[in-house]
């Protein structure tokens, strides 16, 4: 067996109960020894201590943007800081591979796990949950690997000596493992969270769409009907038994993405991160700057709200220049403006797409009907700080003198159409704060997505935020389901599942009966209207920053295409090779016995 480089560096950690929003405390040890597992402690502080490295992922920056930067969905911000993670130009292995390290130490804590574990003295149920999640979380780390980098070291024995040597086995071979796993797991974990994995750990469910999402994407490698029949089955089953699991969809989508139901009936399995601070990875008040384990997701698609919400901004030459005094400040509700990324709306004035954009032409298209645009994105944001303005303020055309009233007035409003005297008038209406349509929207002026947002850091709110990082919910069921059955030829089943999730995107609280039933008529679609373009846009409206899109286009084949297509700071380097990332340099360097470590072609 070849082995992994180096010893394995782990975080060791003890689950316990704190409420059910949190399942682990850390206690760093340097080394695994195989002495280590031979209590329960030592196995469950190596399962811990994975979970906990998945923290250190999602939600961080350098992962974020390798997960969803340089598709159809998001272009640069104004503080995106360039680079090929961007744009592809340029993209090696010494400027990406984030998770590649924390992946492989993990798998090898985990094999120690499944090796000593059986060994343990603790009741069969109790050992066969632990076994059970040791088994789901290296199929997860495997998954993420093989569909990112393609042939990967594939590990199953426990590492306890250095080597310099190491191999990629074939994809095939990868899947197998996986599938095995998941399919063990899924036998052994329980329906609904059980202590000591609390909170939204694995589950049952969880590891069965797991699979269906493994099937799925191996079903489109091998161009095989068997394994969109599986991931079909699978997905089918989960939701004919959603009550015995405690799943369901919120009646409203907007609920999926408040504070409170994060851990709720949607919610299936999250990275965690602590409510008290003093688990935390940072100091209260003392701000973060994209730390390992630090959630930071609320901030990287937010604009410069305080700097370029300017009471008298004007048009010059077809842009908005910020001018006067800022209608907003820094606060907690609208978070903190870090411009990494932004909705792709630019606009194609040439070719196939002319006169549209990505975000509101092809993806939040029924915007009327659709509730998902105004809860994923904020569009009006309300005076947080008063301000007076001078009829004759340099730039001020409306003619008028006139102060904002905090929580009341309307500084900054970005419509999803075009608006006649914006920025300082609607129609010839002067208007308080500053309008900005679609036409104006820019690298550092554009609405922000609002699902991850965290208010509750009050003061504080320049912290990293506490809420946990959801990586899969309920209506991801409905849509891996719904893309097998496409892939299998059942569009009628195909188009049942996803208008399921549209219909629930059509309601609003704010509607009535009629309303809202009108609203499902019209998102609900015929079996003719499924096509791959149409599960890839739906897919957008449902999970849009959700860290997926970047996996959805490779699985799909569709990256290439939709890039070229939609993303034009992509669309001129991106080739085919780009669907398999480029290994890191790092691990190339470090195999200096045996044959060389092989670069992904390309690159």
């Amino acid at each position: 067996m070849k082995k992994i480089i180096g010893l394995t560096i782990f975080t060791f950690a003890t689950l316990f109960n704190y409420g059910c929003d949190s399942i682990l405390e850390e206690h760093p040890q340097s080394q695994i020894v195989p002495s280590f597992f031979n209590s329960s402690a030592g196995v469950l502080g190596g399962i811990a201590g994975v979970y906990n490295d998945i923290r250190g992922q999602w939600g961080t920056e350098g992962f974020t943007i390798e997960m969803q930067a340089a598709t159809d969905e998001f272009i640069q911000g104004a503080s995106s800081g360039g680079g090929a993670t961007h744009t592809y130009n340029g993209l090696n292995g010494s400027n990406f591979g984030s998770a590649w390290g924390a992946a492989f130490t993990d798998i090898n804590t985990l094999n120690g796990v499944l090796k000593y574990g059986q060994s343990i003295d603790l009741p069969d149920a109790t050992k066969k949950q632990y076994l059970a999640q040791a088994k789901f979380l290296r199929a997860f780390w495997y998954f993420y690997l093989v569909q990112t980098w393609g042939d990967v070291p594939l590990h199953t024995e426990f590492i306890t000596v250095p080597s310099q040597a190491d191999s990629r086995q074939p994809v095939a071979d990868v899947y197998k493992q996986i599938i095995q796993d998941l399919t063990e797991a899924a036998t052994d974990l329980p329906n609904t969270p059980t202590a000591p994995f609390l909170g939204k750990a694995a589950t049952k469910p969880v590891a069965q769409l797991l699979l269906a999402k493994v099937y799925l994407t191996r079903g489109w490698l091998n161009s095989s009907n068997d394994d969109f029949a599986q991931a079909a089955n699978i997905c089918s089953d989960i939701i004919a038994q959603k009550s015995t699991y405690g799943l369901d969809l919120w009646q409203d989508y907007g609920d999926a993405f408040v504070p409170a139901n994060d851990y709720g009936k949607e919610t299936m399995f999250v990275s965690d991160h602590l409510l008290d601070p003093k688990y935390g990875y940072y100091s209260v008040g003392g701000a973060a700057g994209g730390g390992a384990a630090q959630n930071l997701s609320p901030w990287f698609t937010n604009w410069n709200y305080p700097n370029n919400s300017g009471v008298n901004s004007f048009v010059n030459a077809g842009n908005i220049v910020n001018s006067g005094t800022s209608g907003m400040i820094r606060d907690s509700y609208y978070g903190r403006p870090y411009q990494r990324i932004r909705p792709n709306s630019f606009k194609w004035s040439s070719g196939a797409n002319s006169g549209k954009n990505y975000f509101l032409d092809q993806a939040f298209t029924n915007r009327d009907a659709d509730s998902r645009y105004a809860n994923s994105f904020y569009t009006v944001y309300i005076a947080n700080t008063s301000i007076t303005n001078s009829a004759t303020a340099a730039n001020n055309k409306r003619g008028i003198s006139f102060s904002t009233t905090i929580g009341v007035d309307t500084a900054v409003w970005l419509p999803d159409y075009e608006v006649a005297g914006a920025p300082q008038f609607v129609g010839s209406r002067p208007f308080k704060g500053i309008v900005v349509p679609p036409s104006l929207w820019k690298s550092d002026l554009f609405p922000a997505l609002k699902k991850f947002m965290d208010p509750s850091r009050g003061a504080n709110f320049n912290d990293p935020s506490t809420r946990p990082c959801v990586l899969y919910r309920f209506s991801d069921v409905y849509l891996t389901g719904a893309e097998a059955y496409f892939k299998k030829g059942d569009l009628s089943k195909a188009a049942e599942m996803i208008n399921v999730i549209r219909q629930r995107a059509s309601f609003r609280k704010t509607n009535t009966s009629a309303q809202n039933a009108l609203a499902a008529s019209a998102l609900t679609i015929k079996a003719s209207d499924v096509t791959l373009d149409f599960i890839l846009d739906e897919r957008s409206r449902e999970f849009f920053g959700e860290w997926q899109r970047w996996h959805d286009l490779v699985r799909t084949k569709s990256l290439v295409r939709r890039v070229k297509s939609w993303n034009p700071e992509a669309a001129p380097y991106i080739q085919e090779f780009h669907t398999l990332r480029p290994i890191p340099q790092s691990q190339i360097d470090r195999v200096t016995e045996g044959p060389k470590f092989p670069q992904n072609p390309g690159y």
